[in-house]
């Protein structure tokens, strides 16, 4: 039964979808994929394009939000629109140490190595042909548009358009390329946060040596280190954020009978913080989005010894990390202990299969538009140029009004612009 709800004048319909796990064995296990199409309730009747969301991550559901505002506001207004869990998150069949549980760290090893963007897209694909829709257009935030070039080098037959809002990776850069350009992103992110906040330098000191001085507990019962404090950085990269971060740091302490502690409310939020203990796929296959055909052998692990000053010591400055993702996590993360075997197999994988196809990719007649932010901490800027430059039929917004989640502060703002682009990649001569 497919179960329905009106919010907003906008009509919402669930679909369940069993796939395979592995296209190359169709007869093989399947999985279930969970959608949510949304369409504006006086235009339900209506011979609409499709436009399928692809999230953010890896290992993030589709939104859950109102739309009544934002890129869904300006989307209802001419399209049908699919939000997808991509395989593995949310209502499909779930990845995480429960899940995973009854199976070895090789079956688990071998499961999760089909959950890379070239399955997302297949799964999208085999969405579009069981709705019956000949073609549809695509948004692809962040790791979601690395979804979109996959999708473009497969299927591009499937495609009327496409929008990408920072997401245009490097399709041939290995992930120590990467990572060499992205830590210099972080610190340049971590210099502006601690100029803006002076005083923020001194309460990350006072946390991280409390914390070196004291066994501190999260609400999990988890050991909190300096090291998951550094991982808060990984909101710099993100508009409006660094103030919400200095007000969190300034109320970590409480006193209680005259000695000072890590409040309750500042160790909840840290946890909170840790979406790799709901959300395993991004600590376990983060580094893997980059690979085609090598190992990452924990790629962000290696490079950080290129940049010194995030491995901090008593009377350093205190520099946060980004949203690399490191072995010492699945030793002390207390979701992750449990998959610390398979997520070492996956590092030593080598045989990744392509992920894109430069040639296709190059000759590509699928009108894309981007935003591309010039300041974006988590996709390097001159590597996204360099991409579009052998992308065929592509238009790119360069700005430094947004951060890198600029379709959520602004989307209504930021979808129609890429329409209006792709309306003028059509028109062209």
């Amino acid at each position: 039964m497919q179960a329905q709800f009106i919010d907003n004048n906008v009509l919402y319909s669930q679909h369940n979808f069993h796939l395979p796990l592995d296209y190359q064995q169709a007869d093989s296990q399947q999985i279930q994929v969970f959608t949510r199409e949304l369409v504006a309730l006086d235009k339900q009747d209506d011979d609409l394009p499709w436009l399928v969301y692809l999230q953010g991550g890896p290992g993030f559901e589709g939104p859950r939000a109102s739309a009544s505002s934002g890129w869904l506001k300006r989307a209802l207004q001419q399209y049908r629109v699919l939000l997808l869990d991509q395989r593995g998150t949310g209502q499909s069949s779930a990845i995480n140490h429960q899940s995973l549980a009854h199976l070895t760290p090789s079956e688990q090893a071998l499961y999760l190595s089909h959950f890379r963007a070239d399955n997302i897209v297949r799964d999208a694909e085999a969405i579009r042909a069981l709705l019956g829709i000949e073609k549809w257009a695509t948004l692809g935030q962040s790791f979601g548009g690395f979804c979109t070039l996959t999708y473009l080098s497969l299927f591009p037959r499937s495609l009327l358009h496409c929008f990408i809002t920072g997401g245009i990776p490097s399709i041939k850069r290995s992930a120590d390329q990467v990572y060499q350009a992205t830590y210099q992103r972080v610190t340049d992110k971590n210099k502006a946060f601690f100029v803006q906040f002076p005083h923020a330098q001194f309460l990350c000191q006072e946390i991280a040596s409390f914390l070196s001085k004291n066994t501190v507990l999260l609400p999990n019962g988890q050991k909190f280190t300096v090291e998951q404090l550094q991982l808060i950085g990984i909101n710099l990269g993100r508009g409006n954020a660094n103030i919400g971060l200095y007000m969190l740091l300034e109320s970590a302490f409480i006193n209680v009978n005259g000695n000072k502690q890590l409040s309750y409310s500042f160790l909840n939020q840290m946890q909170q913080e840790q979406s790799y203990l709901t959300n395993p796929i991004y600590a376990l296959l983060h580094e893997q989005i980059y690979n085609q055909g090598e190992a990452s052998n924990w790629s962000a692990h290696r490079v950080r010894d290129e940049f010194p000053q995030f491995n901090y010591a008593s009377g350093d400055n205190f520099y946060f990390t980004g949203e690399m993702v490191y072995p010492w996590m699945f030793e002390q993360l207390a979701t992750l202990k449990p998959l610390q075997a398979a997520a070492q197999l996956l590092a030593e994988k080598q045989d990744w299969g392509q992920l894109y196809d430069a040639s296709i990719l190059a000759n590509n007649q699928v009108p894309v538009a981007c935003a591309v932010y010039a300041d974006d901490m988590y996709v390097e800027f001159d590597y996204s140029r360099e991409t579009l430059a052998n992308i065929g039929n592509s238009k790119a917004w360069i700005t430094n009004e947004y951060e890198h989640n600029g379709l959520g502060v602004d989307g209504e703002k930021i979808l129609g612009r890429l329409i209006e682009m792709v309306q003028s990649i059509k028109n062209l001569p």
